[in-house]
């Protein structure tokens, strides 16, 4: 017997290791993505013909024991090639793994050509050809600890392509992979199925390959091991005959439906199954998942699908609704079917409201995914009768949606008669609904805040759910105007941590200013909206004035000090980026001139070197900071009066000091400050705008002078 490798995909090893057995394989080991088997030249040739769950079968010519110091090079001299191909035959080589004297797989693959080459020369002085592209005869090593693993290619180009997929849609499974998920589904092929995010069609079309009994292999027009010196042609054409006469009618009443949104899609779909010669078994049909009107037979069958599931925390405002919208369908419609899903979200299943029955591990492409089932039965699909509520997990969660719209009703006369188009609904109200809603301008951010560490997760997840769901229905806008940020405490990055880089930029107004915020990007805005008190009396106070804005972020308070009429204002700050930002926020508001500086700078290191005066100074520094710029770690309790000492060197006679921030129980060091020589107002109280009210610990605010000796 021969030893095989055979490849497929994590999670698959257990699935292939029976399909193997099936054709007569005896396994020896199973790895991960890697089954190890013997078999007879014709059970090979069986595999390659018919598995579904493979992606490519490697035939071991030889495993040599090495240890750290070993030499490939030298290690593949101990091989005969010319055994294994034609002087005539064109060859590559692919190196896969790690060792300790190989730099990178691809020199790994030039040591072991160069030995195959010096072969050559040593034996018949001359040498075949290398072809990377599309080679007669293509080798393998594997690199491990104790031994490399010398191949040739018994497949070919990777199994999972039978042919047939010309066209796909956004995030396809790979065929293998599929049928994977359709064997461990526990469907069979006398029961209906029904994919209802069918995408480019792969599940249905593999499915109808398992029921009609159609060898996956028989579209390929070459296998590697036709190009071989033992290759069995009669042997070959035998089982392809066998194989073709194979076919099996599809059982009477079992249907293959499809449906997605996007027509252009299913269009790809529907030419996917022709080419697979599976049309006329499968019926594609423009529909919502979200809007189930009816089940697709009368049978009872399974439901297979691969939904959207995203990659980022900021996919799931779209999302969430999506699945407990698809959910309500199910249970309306599809009682005694099964429900199988794969996503590598798994919390998003619990939008469905639904007790798994099974679940497993696998990778999609780059992705770990779990693929889970739900039996839906009478006492899973029972559903109440109030639709949105339906939806919630907790009925309390009603208690969050009517606060909110209180809340909206009370601020949005207010917002527009104090000329401000973005402000906060919502701020943890309800100590059990831990988050923050802002509105910006027909645009809503949840932030969620890190649960206690009393509150179970899985509950805290599930209220997110339902806040996530309620508040468009409350606010009346659409899921893809909401977006959600979890904040927790990021050490040295509080405020500044990017999250994506979508670059979308929206303007917004406050009291007369145009400020552009990024709702997408950032943990945080571009905006703070808890000091819009405090940016309006710097614009107040500012004209004639030499106005000072350290720790600027975007420039906020910059410009309402400009447009306030001030005499010069210096904008400093650490990040290029923000004060880009803060360079655009002026610009959008006519501001330009000599008049307005910006200061890429730590602020501690320009406060050394400042020469000049400013009659108002705003300082409103991080809670904490240990970024790579600074010299040393940041913590605005242990350092404010450090920082303010060397903030009275640049404040000119009669000026004054506005300083802020957000850390939670801070206490201003009056005495050190006062010794200093400087006069306290805490203005915090004062400073706290109306919709941040119920939260009166959100900032702290001081007003600071210098004492004029007598």
């Amino acid at each position: 017997m021969l030893e095989f490798w055979a490849l497929t995909s994590k999670g698959v090893e257990e699935l292939l290791a029976d399909e193997i057995r099936r054709y007569q394989g005896e396994i020896i080991k199973l790895g991960m993505g890697v089954v190890r088997f013997k078999a007879e030249l014709k059970d090979a040739y069986q595999l390659c013909l018919w598995s579904r769950l493979a992606t490519r079968i490697l035939r071991l010519e030889q495993s040599i024991e090495i240890d750290a110091n070993s030499d490939l090079y030298q290690v593949a001299m101990r091989i005969n090639w010319p055994s294994l191909m034609r002087m005539e035959q064109s060859f590559a080589v692919e190196c896969v793994g790690k060792h300790p004297t190989i730099d990178n797989t691809q020199f790994g693959g030039m040591r072991v050509k160069d030995a195959i080459v010096d072969q050559f020369r040593e034996r018949y002085d001359a040498r075949p050809n290398v072809d990377r592209i599309d080679p007669d005869v293509r080798f393998q090593v594997r690199l491990e600890r104790q031994y490399f693993h010398f191949f040739q290619d018994f497949s070919g180009p990777s199994l999972h392509q039978r042919g047939y997929r010309k066209e796909q849609g956004e995030a396809p499974l790979k065929e293998h992979l599929a049928a994977a998920l359709l064997i461990r589904s526990g469907w069979k092929a006398d029961q209906p199925l029904y994919d209802p995010f069918c995408g480019s069609g792969t599940l249905l079309i593999e499915a109808v390959l398992m029921a009609r009994q159609l060898a996956p292999g028989l579209k390929r027009e070459k296998f590697a091991f036709e190009s071989w010196g033992d290759h069995q042609p009669e042997l070959w054409q035998q089982l392809r005959a066998e194989a073709l006469g194979s076919r099996k009618a599809i059982a009477e009443g079992v249907t293959f439906v499809g449906s997605d949104t996007d027509e252009r899609t299913l269009q790809k779909a529907r030419q996917n199954a022709a080419r697979a010669g599976v049309a006329d078994f499968i019926e594609f049909i423009t529909q919502d998942a979200t809007h189930i009107q009816s089940a697709v037979c009368e049978g009872k069958g399974v439901i297979i699908t691969n939904p959207p599931y995203g990659e980022r925390l900021g996919d799931l405002p779209q999302l969430i609704p999506v699945y407990a919208e698809f959910s309500l369908g199910l249970k309306k419609h599809y009682q005694g079917w099964r429900l199988a899903i794969i996503t590598s979200s798994p919390d998003l299943l619990r939008a469905l409201k639904l007790s798994k029955a099974k679940s497993y591990k696998f990778s999609n492409g780059p992705l770990d995914c779990e693929f889970t089932m739900f039996d839906l039965t009478e006492q899973q699909v029972q559903v109440n009768a109030n639709s949105q509520s339906a939806a919630l997990f907790y009925a309390e969660s009603e208690s969050f949606g009517n606060r909110l719209k209180k809340n909206v009703k009370q601020l949005e006369k207010w917002a527009k008669r104090e000329n401000i188009s973005c402000y906060r609904m919502y701020d943890a109200d309800i100590p059990e609904y831990n988050v923050a809603v802002d509105w910006y301008d027909g645009e809503v951010v949840i932030h969620e805040y890190a649960a206690p560490a009393n509150v179970d997760e899985q509950i805290a997840q599930k209220r997110l759910f339902d806040v996530v769901n309620l508040v468009p229905k409350v606010l009346g806008i659409t899921s893809d105007k909401l977006v959600l940020k979890v904040r927790e405490k990021q050490k040295g990055k509080e405020q500044y941590q990017a999250l994506a880089k979508a670059g979308q930029y929206k303007e917004v107004t406050e009291y007369g200013a145009k400020f552009l915020v990024n709702l997408r990007d950032y943990l945080d805005t571009g905006l703070f909206l808890d000091h819009r008190v405090t940016r309006l009396a710097i614009q107040q106070q500012a004209k004639g004035k030499k106005v000072l804005n350290l720790f600027a972020y975007t420039g906020t308070a910059s410009v309402h000090a400009a447009l306030g009429g001030a005499l010069s204002v210096t904008t400093v700050d650490m990040s290029n980026t923000y004060l880009d930002w803060a360079k655009r926020n002026f610009l959008i508001n006519g501001l330009d001139g000599k008049a307005y500086q910006f200061v890429q700078d730590n602020c501690l290191d320009w406060l050394k070197g400042c020469k000049n005066q400013f009659d108002l100074i705003f300082v409103d520094p991080p809670t904490f900071s240990n970024s790579k710029r600074m010299e040393d770690t940041w913590d605005v309790q242990r350092d404010h009066v450090k920082l303010l000492t060397m903030v009275g060197r640049c404040l000119a006679p009669n000026g004054k000091v506005i300083f802020s921030n957000n850390k939670r129980r801070f206490k201003i060091d009056k005495a050190a400050l006062e010794e200093a020589g400087w006069s306290i107002k805490d203005i915090s109280a004062q400073s706290l705008p109306e919709d941040f009210k119920r939260n009166p610990n959100i900032h702290v605010c001081f007003e600071l002078f210098k004492r004029v000796d007598e």
